[in-house]
């Protein structure tokens, strides 16, 4: 490359949103924060008894905004842009061209009455079969069927079905589509054929003629340029490109794990959720697999993400906005230091207890399992934020040691990726609850990630391994050995005991 090329990254999680400058010189990509916000869910009434978790998507629309004319400022020509999001939502454009209604979350709960109905009325074997998806009432199969039901009739009025990145990707060009690895995490889309379901969405009164083209991750053809409004707004020019990237966050985060050999290798996309795995070049859609629940997302060139999806950071993010509500701020940081104070193993609960899957007093929630499970109940912020960071370090071993059964694979090292690898106290656990070396970071692998299918997308890059060699190259990593030591592995032998025990 005769010169460095400007990336622009934009990346929405569950917690936080930023938009990122991603320069390539060739050999080292090095990231610029351009803009950073927070996500949040928001309750609104809607008629009924509990009202529904929505997304405030203008807010972040206008966010994203901000961050484009910042880039247009300072970053030079822009070689690219690219969208990555959670996973599983949706937005319905009605035939006007609109938004019919703000996204809804999939923390609402209003998919949970039918998640039981659409399972045994499709099958589990069916679904699975065909989809390869792991069952939890978020995915999209199960707010469809809620919204084939509204009164209101939605899906009626829509002409189009665009996942979160799809529905941002058409108001920046006004292009429909949607992309690979993202609807693969809908469990509406067919793991073999790499097309949408027709047969199940139409069995619960799903129309498929809303869902677009599907477009893959790294297509040399671009999804769009800007539309004019936009181009207007950012003081862009109209031609910028927007690439298909891996727009489900995690499939991006999985990109930009520095792996050298994922045949032995873990890993954990650690942030709001923790998605924890193995790369394969199959999906492994067994009856072992089903009854693991283990789900199978596409990944790029091919390669399928094989985990499961529990429990995160979103523990201590509920925990810390509490506390903020009762007058005591906490950084993230000063949290991560009281749990390291505190003493290891001494309350256990399991993380993904559906209990702790909405908004609410996370803390006593959190008391209240340790309780009825005879565990000691948490005394102080400390030793509370401990027992989730403990928790999640068991659960963890839990699924990396039924990921290597379910594949016949012997894993020697676990990357962890994402905001939680810079939880030393987390980390430190995790390596001594699994056993394996504990390889920590990239932090911002969505955002790198985003931008090595850009570059690809550009013909900057020439393959997804070439890609982790840049990561490698651009990115620090901490690395975190299993302590050894007798009387220490007798504790985790004995935590590994007792949290087998608490209904995971």
């Amino acid at each position: 490359m005769s010169k460095s090329k400007h990336y622009l990254a934009i990346d929405l999680g569950a917690s936080s949103g930023r938009v990122m400058d991603a320069r390539f010189d060739g050999k080292r990509i090095t990231l610029e924060e351009v803009n950073r916000f927070e996500n949040r869910v928001v309750q609104v009434y809607d008629g009924s008894e509990h009202g529904r978790y929505q997304w405030d998507f203008l807010r972040l629309w206008d966010e994203i905004m901000a961050g484009l004319r910042k880039s247009s400022d300072r970053a030079g020509e822009i070689a690219s842009i690219g969208f990555d999001t959670w996973g599983v939502d949706y937005g319905l454009i009605g035939k006007s061209g609109r938004l019919i209604h703000q996204p809804t979350a999939y923390r609402d709960p209003r998919k949970n009455e039918i998640y039981e109905e659409v399972r045994a009325k499709l099958t589990d074997q069916k679904i699975y079969e065909r989809t390869g998806i792991q069952f939890m009432p978020i995915n999209t199969l199960y707010q469809l069927a809620v919204d084939a039901m509204d009164p209101d009739r939605p899906l009626e009025r829509a002409e189009s079905l665009l996942m979160v990145p799809d529905l941002l990707a058409y108001w920046l060009t006004g292009a429909r589509a949607n992309e690979h690895t993202f609807a693969s995490t809908s469990q509406c889309y067919d793991a073999e054929t790499c097309t949408w379901t027709e047969d199940l969405l139409s069995a619960i009164g799903v129309p498929t003629s809303i869902f677009e083209r599907i477009v893959q991750p790294g297509d040399r053809e671009p999804l769009g340029t800007l539309n004019k409004i936009v181009a207007e707004a950012t003081h862009l020019p109209g031609n910028t490109r927007l690439s298909a990237v891996a727009s489900h966050d995690t499939a991006s985060a999985v990109i930009a794990v520095p792996m050298t050999d994922p045949t032995t290798c873990a890993y954990i996309s650690s942030g709001t959720w923790s998605l924890v795995g193995l790369e394969l070049d199959q999906p492994v859609r067994t009856p072992a697999a089903l009854a693991a629940n283990f789900t199978n997302e596409a990944g790029i060139e091919g390669t399928t993400r094989f985990l499961k999806n529990c429990a995160g950071l979103w523990l201590i993010q509920e925990c810390r906005r509490v506390w903020a509500e009762q007058g005591k701020q906490y950084s993230f940081a000063e949290l991560a230091s009281m749990a390291g104070d505190a003493p290891a193993l001494v309350s256990l609960f399991d993380p993904d207890d559906p209990r702790f899957a909405t908004p609410g007093d996370m803390p006593q929630r959190i008391r209240q399992a340790c309780r009825e499970n005879n565990e000691p109940e948490p005394t102080d912020e400390g030793a509370l934020i401990r027992a989730i960071i403990d928790s999640l370090a068991m659960r963890y071993d839990q699924l990396i040691r039924t990921a290597a059964q379910l594949t016949g694979r012997t894993i020697k090292t676990l990357h962890i990726v994402g905001g939680g690898a810079a939880n030393t106290v987390l980390n430190q656990i995790t390596a001594d609850a699994t056993g394996l070396q504990v390889i920590a970071g990239p932090g911002e692998a969505t955002a790198l990630g985003n931008a090595v299918v850009q570059a690809i997308a550009c013909g900057d890059i020439a393959s997804l391994s070439q890609g982790r060699e840049v990561i490698a190259a651009s990115c620090e990593s901490m690395r975190y050995q299993p302590r050894t030591d007798g009387s220490r592995q007798d504790k985790i032998a004995a935590a590994r005991d007792r949290f087998s025990k608490l209904g995971n």
